[in-house]
């Protein structure tokens, strides 16, 4: 990923989470992909997929919560109240991620009796346009 993509991730996240704190910077790990910083710690990671000739990104991040406090968890996190935790139709293993009516991605139980979670949004190549 090169400095211009990581620019434009993080303006979108910045926006998809209403907090100007969020930081994508290259990956430790792998340069090809980014890690997402919030304050001093590191919240999540995002991959680049482009097999299909479109570029698009993955964006991952691991909640350590219980379903009951999911909600609240990521607002304060994120310190806004406009992000909301939606039911999916026919699932009891995930939950939808808006930040108010705008859709962000899928919160999956990490295990059945859902200890933790992990946030999943996809971010496609035109996402990034305004950024």
């Amino acid at each position: 990923m090169d400095k211009t993509e990581l620019r434009k991730l993080q303006g979108f996240l910045r926006e998809a989470f209403g907090n100007e704190d969020i930081r994508v910077t290259q990956g430790k790990r792998n340069p090809d992909d980014a890690d997402v910083h919030f304050g001093q710690r590191q919240i999540g990671t995002i991959t680049v997929d482009d097999e299909d000739g479109d570029r698009s990104f993955a964006f991952e991040m691991p909640i350590p919560v219980e379903r009951p406090v999911l909600q609240d968890y990521l607002r304060r996190l994120f310190e806004t109240d406009k992000l909301k935790i939606v039911p999916r139709a026919k699932k009891t293993d995930s939950v939808e991620l808006n930040h108010g009516d705008d859709f962000l991605g899928i919160i999956s139980a990490d295990d059945p009796k859902g200890k933790s979670f992990t946030l999943q949004m996809a971010i496609l190549d035109f996402d990034l346009e305004a950024f």
